[in-house]
């Protein structure tokens, strides 16, 4: 098995592979019914893998995102997958089964993105994108999320790694913070305004910084792609949470379209009792 590159996933997983081949459905459903004028929809995985993982609880193998979004029906104009490994690429291969209209794409998916695949999805030709974004810790550029916004064309489901972040950048003394961990911290947030959404001096009487909570980080990165990569619906991001109850990250959704949240809000709801 591991020569074929795949995931142990956990039950959270699990959930979140449900809601995004739930919505997959959904929206592809939608625009494939639109005619006037007809939409090209394309279906965008960044951290795709090896299309199929392993569940950690029953040791069975697990459809991944790029396996159910191939089973969606009515299918998807355009898949894009991009993994960095090349064992996990040559299992998508497989996965694609050579269909004309499946891209399999070996590299670093912040160039990828933004070089080979957005400019493929403009609003100007009438096409649009499902994108998701399911880094394993801070491997994801900014400047991916905020072309993501300004092109109006696509939707994101994103992988927001608290725990990478609390593990590795968000200490308590923000002074002990090791730079090339800052320097990642950044590069997924866009700037250094994630010290301020992540440390406070409101809550003492002597000046210091101290610590904010999760929620508090993750409002401040919901502001963002609102206001600065922005786009116009952005959900309350819900907690994946292992089995000690501890949040492992976050899964946000954005879009251009308010009946896109409104679905994802009920797709949450739907499977939040689950974690």
């Amino acid at each position: 098995m591991p020569d074929l590159g795949l995931d142990e996933i956990g039950p959270w997983s699990e959930v979140k592979l449900d809601i995004v081949r739930e919505y997959a459905q959904a929206y592809s459903q939608i625009l494939s019914a639109q005619k006037s004028p007809s939409l090209h929809h394309v279906y965008i995985d960044a951290f795709a893998g090896a299309g199929v993982h392993l569940s950690r609880s029953t040791k069975e193998s697990v459809p991944g995102s790029p396996l159910n979004a191939l089973n969606v029906s009515p299918p998807f104009a355009e898949y894009h997958f991009i993994d960095i490994s090349q064992a996990r690429v040559g299992s998508l291969q497989q996965v694609a089964q050579q269909r004309p209209n499946v891209f399999v794409h070996e590299g670093d998916c912040n160039r990828v993105l933004l070089e080979k695949v957005f400019p493929k999805v403009q609003f100007k030709d009438y096409r649009r994108g499902l994108c998701l974004l399911d880094p394993y810790g801070l491997h994801l550029d900014w400047q991916v999320l905020y072309t993501a916004g300004q092109l109006k064309s696509v939707e994101i489901f994103l992988n927001f790694p608290i725990m990478d972040m609390n593990m590795n950048v968000l200490k308590h003394d923000p002074e002990s913070v090791p730079s090339e961990q800052a320097e990642r911290m950044t590069r997924f947030w866009g700037d250094e305004s994630w010290k301020s959404a992540a440390y406070s001096t409101s809550g003492n009487l002597f000046g210091y910084e101290e610590k904010t909570d999760n929620q508090t980080v993750t409002k401040a990165f919901g502001e963002r792609l609102l206001g600065v990569a922005g786009f116009k619906h952005v959900s309350k991001p819900l907690a994946m949470r292992n089995s000690r109850d501890a949040v492992v990250y976050y899964l946000f959704f954005a879009s251009p379209k308010p009946v896109a949240l409104q679905i994802v809000k009920d797709i949450f709801k739907k499977h939040e009792k689950r974690l």
